[in-house]
């Protein structure tokens, strides 16, 4: 008997013991951030909600955006301090296609976004898979972000332990993201397919943990959650009068396993913080992100009440501290290790970075040191990541996920004055010399156009670079008298440009000097011993050797619709040799072979672009050009009568190929031909809505057909007509223009009133023209 009471006091004992122990046991709090892209700013008011009632997670379990804001809550950013990030990010930036044109080596620029489609090519087989988005200013961004704790790589050492979701498109299941590079697995865990690059991990590719499980509650309580905060910004299956778009069906079919679960996973909930109605925008919306961030309140005020309660269960209990590692913003690089990069390309890439060991820095610098690599356009991407050696020494791993040696690149465009066209590009490195570039581009069109370019790098610091250059035109030239089309010409050039340049800034600027040769035929369209034509030519061609010294300096921020930046170009060309044979079909026209008096070509451009306000530019723009004439020996040919291929064509809304063609909207492309001319263009870049432009611009000219000392004799007395080709004349123009940056490339829609003929002429183009060289 006395045994079986001792037992059944024990018994007592322990179970009271347990009792207690489970009583004083502090219970796990889970953080659950589900995916949403833009919508995931909903979650951050509910941070500053933990913050202010001191409720710190035991854990936090995140998804897409809301492994972004959940990393950097885990890391010990205050909610206060997430919010201000938010609000201050250039989203456009972030997600945008590419990288600034500002960050493009300066002798890559003209190549840089100019086609609509890629592919690299491997063993004749296509290697590449493209995203909508480029993700490197993001991977940067994260990068900076997380280098308080670029030295923890178990995520249960961070302030609070985290974990992000992301889905193994390989095998197709879950990945929970538990070590590692803390960069790595925010961005992995928001690789929406096809909208982001996929991410390799280990033997496999992740993609977003959307896929497979938007709202990971499930998850926490599989990791011994007792209480769920769940943020829901996701929403699981949308109905059928949501499904109105390709989009929203694509969105719905590639999450159908995490949409079905979604229902069960809001139940596993204590406190859910369900967002859905009260979120007026889409998951692209980042633009909207301010208001976003308010309609995240909503839902968070309203379990204010739940909130308060769980705060006075947790104030017995030890919570833990939350709050950034405190780091210095300045550090030493040690060591620095290349990864994925190919010999041939290592050089120009240490050359670009100049980053060096033993030198103090911060993470600013090196983010734009590896901008300068990647703006070399040799790499699809570029990541670094920090590591600690030696017990206290740092060092950086620059990784490298280069294009393919051989690239290509298609676009399609049309235009009012040239029609349709297909350009194929074909791009080759390192195939003929190590740090070159071999581009073959042809403009497959009625009036086709074809360029050769071969580029190397060379120096110690790879500063200086080669360049040739073969391009050929054969286009239709329009004759217009009092603005009226009334002849066709056939117009065959061929330009042979060599060039020896120093970069000044690897990012924007060069000097130069060239040796060039060209060779233009003109001949009437039409037979003229069966139709004869306005100017009664039978065949004119004109060939002319010259050397000049160039300068190009571009600053801007975009290729298309620069909102900030300058351009700034002059050159001085001598010709050496020219050669010219003309004849006429008129017997009272004379027939010329020979050469020309000799010239010199001085040239200035300059544009400058200044934002003015977030969505209006001020465009500012003049452009010099003058041909100074030796005086005229007995035996030449007046270079101001026949030197048509060497002088100045005016004309177009869009800059074109070829060396002597300059923009002036109202003109027709090539209509005016002169020998000296000075202009000025004034404009206003307004952006109203996403990718619409408006753009107001006047354009004003003095022109000349002579020599240089009548043009400037007559500059301020200007006396002709500016379509008479005689007199020095006074060119104007006015218009606006309505333009869309598409995903084909840009689309104009440009109006503008000219004068003398006084007439309003029309002008529409779309996608990616034939782009000049430089």
């Amino acid at each position: 008997m006395e045994k079986i009471l001792y037992l059944f006091v024990l018994l007592i004992s322990l179970t009271f013991t347990q009792i207690v122990s489970a009583q004083e046991r502090k219970p796990k709090v889970v953080l659950v951030l589900s995916g949403g892209g833009a919508k995931g700013i909903a979650h951050i008011p509910l941070l500053q909600a933990l913050d202010s009632l001191h409720i710190v997670p035991d854990l936090i379990v995140g998804n897409s955006m809301g492994s972004v804001i959940g990393g950097m809550y885990a890391m010990g950013y205050s909610g206060d301090s997430i919010q201000k990030i938010a609000k201050n990010i250039d989203w456009d930036k972030l997600l945008g296609r590419n990288m600034s044109l500002k960050s493009v080596s300066v002798e890559e620029k003209s190549e840089f976004e100019r086609y609509l489609v890629g592919i690299g090519i491997k063993d004749g087989k296509p290697t590449s898979v493209s995203s909508l988005l480029n993700d490197q200013y993001l991977r940067e961004f994260l990068t900076e972000l997380t280098f308080p704790v670029y030295n923890v790589k178990d995520f249960d050492k961070l302030a609070i332990p985290f974990r992000a979701m992301a889905t193994d498109v390989v095998n197709g299941k879950e990945v929970i993201l538990s070590k590692g590079n803390l960069a790595f697995a925010m961005r992995a865990s928001m690789s929406l397919p096809a909208v982001f690059k996929t991410m390799p991990y280990e033997k496999t590719l992740l993609v977003d943990g959307g896929v497979m499980d938007n709202f990971p509650t499930d998850i926490a309580k599989k990791m011994g959650a007792d209480i769920i905060i769940g943020s829901d910004v996701g929403g699981g299956m949308e109905p059928i009068d949501k499904l109105d778009n390709f989009v929203s069906v694509l969105m719905q079919t590639s999450m159908f396993p995490s949409n079905i679960k979604d229902p069960e996973n809001r139940k596993l909930c204590d406190i859910l913080i369900d967002h859905l109605p009260n979120l007026r925008f889409s998951t692209s919306d980042f633009a909207k992100s301010n208001e976003i961030y308010k309609d995240g309140r909503i839902a968070t005020n309203l379990n204010l009440g739940a909130l308060v309660a769980l705060a006075e269960k947790l104030k017995g209990f030890k919570q833990r501290t939350h709050e950034l590692p405190k780091v210095s913003s300045e550090f030493v690089i040690d060591t620095i290790v290349y990864k994925n990069i190919s010999k041939e390309n290592l050089p120009l890439v240490i050359a670009r970075t100049n980053i060096k060991t033993h030198t103090k820095y911060n993470t600013k610098d090196l983010t734009a040191f590896i901008n300068g690599a990647m703006g070399t356009n040799l790499f699809n991407q570029i990541t670094y990541s920090y590591f600690v050696h030696d017990e206290d020494k740092l060092g950086l791993l620059i990784n490298g996920l280069e294009f393919s040696k051989n690239q290509v690149n298609a676009s399609l465009h049309y235009d009012t004055y040239r029609g349709v066209g297909l350009i194929l590009n074909y791009n080759a490195r390192n195939i003929l010399a190590e740090s070159s570039r071999l581009i073959f581009t042809a403009d497959i069109a009625e009036q086709p156009k074809i360029r050769i370019d071969f580029q190397k790098n060379f120096g110690k610091k790879k500063d200086w670079w080669w360049g040739t250059e073969l391009y050929g035109a054969f286009l239709q030239q329009e004759i217009f008298v009092d603005g009226k089309s009334v002849d066709n010409m056939l117009y065959k050039a061929v330009e042979f440009n060599n060039e020896v340049n120093r970069n000044l800034n690897s990012l924007n600027s060069y000097l130069g000097f060239g040796l060039n040769y060209s060779y233009t035929v003109v001949k009437p369209k039409n037979d003229p011993d069966i139709n004869d034509n306005v100017l009664s030519l039978s065949n004119y061609n004109f060939a002319n050797l010259e050397v000049n010294a160039h300068y190009l300096r571009n600053g801007m921020d975009k290729v298309f619709f620069a909102t900030n930046g300058t351009i700034l170009k002059a050159n001085i060309n001598r010709s050496l040799h020219n050669g010219i044979n003309i004849a006429f079909t008129e017997a009272d026209s004379t027939d010329f072979s020979g050469s020309t008096n000799g010239f010199t070509k001085v040239g200035f451009a300059f544009e400058k672009r200044v934002q003015l306000k977030k969505k209006i530019t001020g465009i500012i723009g003049f452009d010099a050009n003058f041909i100074f004439q030796d005086k005229l020996k007995d035996n030449e040919g007046s270079f101001s009568n026949y030197g048509y291929a060497a002088k100045y064509l005016l004309g177009g809304f869009i800059p074109s190929s070829g060396s002597n063609r300059f923009v002036f909207p109202g003109l027709h492309e090539d209509e005016l031909s002169v020998t000296q001319f000075m202009s000025i263009k004034l404009g206003v870049q307004l952006n109203p809505l996403g990718k619409f432009y408006l753009t107001p611009h006047f354009n004003m000219a003095s022109v000349g057909y002579g020599n240089f000392n009548e043009f400037i004799a007559d500059v301020s007395n200007t006396k002709g007509n500016w379509d008479d080709n005689k007199e020095t004349s006074l060119l104007m123009s006015g218009g606006a223009a309505i333009s869309y940056q598409s995903i084909l490339g840009p689309i104009h829609f440009d109006t503008s009133w000219i004068n003398n003929i006084d007439k309003v002429r029309l002008f529409f183009s779309v996608g990616f023209s034939f782009n000049p060289s430089n």
